[in-house]
């Protein structure tokens, strides 16, 4: 589970490829992560889009990627995602803000790549509450519909009024990237730092981790940024290796766990950690929790 950076135009803190070098770049990592998955593993892949360089057309980057992974490198395309983030600022300023001529970019596709046709996976696990009609439904079945074919040639079963703890998800999922205050950048504010600006929530990769994996599972992010997929994979009891090319990011996301440990306590562990010192978390809240020196 993995969301790189994107061939915006505006070059970011944290690095972006040149859009003519991007897909030939991301296609690299992708072979390598098909390298080392398990026959029924999954990669999933969050793209943002980007329009051409001064021109309000859209790049094709994501479109692109997906097709040398399926033609060239041999992957599944098992489905397609969107994620609708709702709380997502107009952009790009140019296009959307300043002459009115495109609306704003607030999808990203997510692509569910696999290695075989089948691969492992139970969208029973990640079931989303009933709509309110549905609930009214639930309770007196009998009462609202009549088992048959509808018009659409779907045939309405008896089996449709059984309660079974939540609707089945959608490919379009609508979650918010509004996180200002969460635990990471409180703690990072702290102590007057600033944390990697391109943060995707956890609601993200708690979908696909939980549809695709098994605790005990590996799962693994090598563009992880402030370590969210790290993070969410700890809570649901998977293993996991994150992987960030920039050593500044990668020693800010030990916060993510180090709850509990005073301020002082985490930046000397964040300092280890940038001077290359291998640091055990699990020992070191131990001994940097609060009260203690």
């Amino acid at each position: 589970m993995t969301s790189p950076p994107f061939p915006l135009l505006r070059k970011k803190a944290y690095g972006n490829e040149d859009q003519k070098d991007y897909v030939e770049w991301l296609t690299e990592f992708a072979k390598l992560a098909k390298d080392a998955l398990k026959p029924t593993g999954s990669l999933v892949i969050d793209i943002g889009g980007a329009y051409q360089q001064g021109v309000p057309v859209r790049s094709l980057h994501q479109f692109r990627a997906l097709l040398a992974f399926v033609d060239d490198l041999g992957y599944f395309l098992a489905e397609e995602f969107y994620w609708y983030n709702p709380s997502k600022l107009p952009s790009p300023i140019e296009w959307v803000n300043k002459r009115k001529i495109r609306a704003k970019d607030a999808v990203n596709t997510v692509w569910w790549l696999s290695k075989t046709e089948k691969p492992k996976a139970d969208v029973g696990r990640v079931r989303v509450p009933y709509s309110k009609s549905m609930q009214q439904l639930l309770k007196d079945p009998e009462g609202y519909y009549t088992p048959k074919e509808r018009p659409s040639q779907h045939t309405i079963g008896k089996a449709f009024g059984v309660d079974n703890g939540g609707a089945l998800p959608s490919n379009l999922l609508e979650l918010p990237n509004s996180q200002s205050n969460d635990a990471y950048l409180r703690t990072l504010k702290s102590l007057d730092l600033k944390g990697h600006p391109a943060r995707f929530p956890s609601k993200l990769p708690e979908f696909f981790i939980k549809m695709l994996t098994d605790p005990g599972d590996l799962v693994v992010d090598f563009f992880s940024g402030s370590n969210t997929t790290g993070r969410v994979a700890e809570d649901l009891g998977r293993k996991w290796l994150a992987f960030e090319l920039d050593p500044g990011y990668a020693a800010l996301s030990a916060v993510r766990f180090m709850d509990g440990c005073k301020p002082d306590a985490v930046r000397r562990a964040i300092q280890q950690i940038e001077n290359g010192i291998s640091l055990s978390l699990q020992e070191a809240s131990k001994q940097l929790t609060l009260g203690s020196d």
